[in-house]
C-alpha cells in the first residue's frame, strides 16, 4: 500500500511572506473600496468598470473575471448603464452576443479611481525604481507557477 505523500510545512520566511501578502491584499481592498465609495460606486461596480475601461467584454467573460454569476454582472451593468458609465453594444464578431463597454465618462471615472488609490501611490513611491522593478518581476514570477 502506497504511503500518502506528506506536504512539507512552509518555512518561517515563506509563512511571513504569505502574511505580508495577505496584509498587502487587505490594504489594497480597503483602499479600493474607499476610492469606489468616493465615486458612489460599490467595489464590484468599480472593478467591473476598471475591466471595461481596458476593453469591451461579453457578460459571460465579465462574470468569469469577477468570479461571480452572470446574473450578478447583469445587475451591475444595469446600474452602471443607468449612470451613463457603461453601454451595451452588439459584438461585431457575433451579433447575438452583447458586449458591455465603458463610455467616455466611464473611462474617465475608472482612470480617476486608479489614480486615487493611495495604497498604490504611497508605499510603492517609497521604493526606489530598481526595487519596484524587482518586486514586479518577483510577483510576476510567483504568478507564473
Amino acid at each position: 500500500m502506497a504511503t500518502p505523500h506528506r506536504t512539507r510545512r512552509p518555512d518561517p520566511v515563506s509563512l511571513e511572506v504569505v502574511e505580508l501578502i495577505a496584509e498587502v491584499v487587505a490594504r489594497y481592498h480597503a483602499d479600493y473600496e474607499e476610492a469606489a465609495a468616493e465615486h458612489a460606486l460599490t467595489g464590484a461596480q468599480a472593478k467591473l468598470l476598471g475591466l471595461l475601461s481596458l476593453e469591451p467584454l461579453p457578460m459571460r467573460k465579465l462574470a468569469h473575471r469577477l468570479k461571480c454569476e452572470p446574473s450578478n454582472v447583469t445587475g451591475i451593468v444595469d446600474r452602471l448603464e443607468a449612470r451613463g458609465l457603461v453601454e451595451r453594444r452588439p459584438d461585431p464578431a457575433d451579433r447575438r452576443v452583447k458586449l458591455a463597454a465603458a463610455t467616455d465618462e466611464g473611462r474617465r471615472v475608472a482612470r480617476d479611481l486608479r489614480e486615487s488609490l493611495r495604497f498604490a501611490r504611497e508605499p510603492l513611491a517609497a521604493l526606489a525604481d530598481d526595487e519596484r522593478l524587482a518586486l514586479r518581476d518577483l510577483l510576476s514570477r510567483m504568478l507564473e507557477t
